[in-house]
């Protein structure tokens, strides 16, 4: 079974505020007052604005997405902290990416985990950043990727969909 998401997360109405201007993000509610924009092909281009060309090695450690993309983050995350997280995983192994960004910079990261890689006394990259969010262990959850309901749907076209 594989698992795959592109996605920003921060508080519910702080992505409220930064969907409205690009129209075709989504944002999907989560547990603990936090939520998402699932990062699909469309949105991507419309968060990389004029600025499309990739940062050499990918921006923040990411493959997919460019200075443009970085620009915006950063301005969002002056009225509050904002993460960029990807993950893939295939039948139990995978990587996983994360940066948080605040007051304009990034202040997590960027974080990665490799395939067959152990997992850090601090938690996975995902998990670190959701902590940097507010987010935490629930009652009977493992960790704060499972808290939040990242395992809801299994991959960033499912999330999008709804």
């Amino acid at each position: 079974m594989s698992y795959e998401l592109q996605a920003l997360i921060g508080m519910l109405e702080l992505l409220t505020v930064a969907a409205a201007e690009v129209p075709t993000a989504r944002v999907v509610p989560l547990a603990q007052g936090l939520a998402l924009i699932p990062v699909t092909p469309a949105v991507l281009s419309a968060l990389q604005g004029d600025t499309a060309v990739p940062k050499p090695g990918g921006g923040a450690g990411f493959g997919w997405h460019s200075a443009g993309f970085e620009l915006r983050l950063a301005a969002w995350s002056k009225a509050g902290p904002i993460a960029c997280v990807e993950a893939e995983y295939f039948g139990g192994s995978g990587t996983q990416r994360a940066a948080v960004w605040s007051d304009g910079r990034i202040v997590l990261g960027p974080l990665a985990s490799g395939e067959f890689e152990p997992v850090s006394a601090e938690g996975t990259p995902i998990s670190r950043a959701l902590r940097r969010l507010g987010g935490f262990v629930g009652p009977g959850r493992t960790d704060e990727f499972d808290s939040v309901g990242l395992g809801a749907h299994r991959s960033t076209a499912g999330w999008a969909v709804g």
